[in-house]
């Protein structure tokens, strides 16, 4: 199931990509009414065992009975998305976790994951655009991510069982300053800026991807391929990562695991042939099986 967040007018609500349209659940229930359906991802999220199915029954019942044109049935091109994960609880983040990534910048090969985190401010959605905070970095750069959302609560798993606590998988843009990133051993401030985690557009439930380190991965900037590689170069792969956290610290659902992005990114490049993104960039994240994530940058205007 692809799940989606819809955006009216700063009202965000639950949809679901089918193979055509984009169904509006709200818009659903009114044709057709149920009792105890949810009608946002968070509660989705936080329920998933249950109402996965529940919601599976309800849309075979209305695309038995839908008719074209219905209020409840979206083009794509009509939808404005919200983020596929609106308030996550944790944002942690795997940094140098494909071996050619660390390579490229001439980082040693990690012996454990190397973990950070991002804050809510960081979450937006499809579509977007991005704000370049000029006054304060000149050297945004994009990262290509598969994302990890945690369905069911996870301590101490081992590997084997790990995954089972997934919900689902999203693409995400990894917004990096490189220059406030680098500016200190701590990597946060490079990393928290305002929106530098666009997640979406559809959070793709676990079934329907199967494996996560067999999908293609790409980024594209104006349409030119910047990165373009394979989940499998992982390090440390998906259910490495959800059990060693879960040594650590719970996890809930709703809390999301970004896992590190390829060889590609702009740092990685010969410094005279760095060039970082700039205002009216559009900057595409592409996972097999997720769809594609597009925001234009844009100069940050207080």
């Amino acid at each position: 199931m692809k799940l989606v967040t819809i955006d009216q007018a700063g009202n965000l609500h639950l949809g679901v990509k089918l193979e055509r349209y984009v169904l509006d659940i709200n818009e659903a229930l009114k044709a057709f009414p149920e009792d105890g359906l949810p009608t946002d991802i968070m509660s989705v999220i936080g329920d998933a065992g249950t109402v996965i199915p529940q919601l599976e029954r309800y849309i075979a019942r209305v695309v038995e009975g839908a008719s074209e044109g219905s209020a409840y049935l979206l083009e794509e091109s009509e939808v404005t998305y919200g983020p596929c994960v609106t308030h996550p609880g944790k944002i942690i983040c795997v940094g140098l976790n494909y071996r050619k990534h660390a390579e490229e910048t001439n980082a040693a090969i990690p012996q454990y994951p190397i973990l950070f985190n991002k804050f809510n401010n960081t979450i937006t959605s499809h579509g977007d655009d991005i704000p370049l905070p000029n006054r304060v970095t000149s050297q945004v750069d994009y990262e290509a991510e598969l994302v990890i959302v945690i369905g069911k609560e996870a301590k101490y798993v081992a590997k084997e069982q790990a995954l089972s606590h997934v919900l689902g998988y999203c693409n995400v843009n990894d917004l990096s300053a490189r220059d406030l990133q680098m500016r200190t051993q701590q990597w946060l401030l490079g990393k928290s800026c305002d929106k530098f985690s666009p997640l979406g557009p559809y959070l793709v439930t676990a079934d329907e991807v199967g494996d996560p380190n067999q999908l293609t991965i790409k980024c594209t900037v104006n349409g030119e391929t910047r990165q373009n590689s394979h989940t499998s170069d992982m390090i440390f792969h998906c259910d490495e990562i959800v059990s060693y956290i879960s040594q650590h610290m719970t996890l809930s659902p709703g809390d999301i695991i970004l896992t590190g992005t390829p060889e590609g990114v702009v740092l990685g490049k010969p410094v005279d042939q760095r060039v970082y993104l700039k205002h009216g960039d559009v900057v595409t994240i592409e996972i097999e099986k997720l769809g594609a994530l597009t925001n234009r940058m844009v100069d940050e205007q207080l």
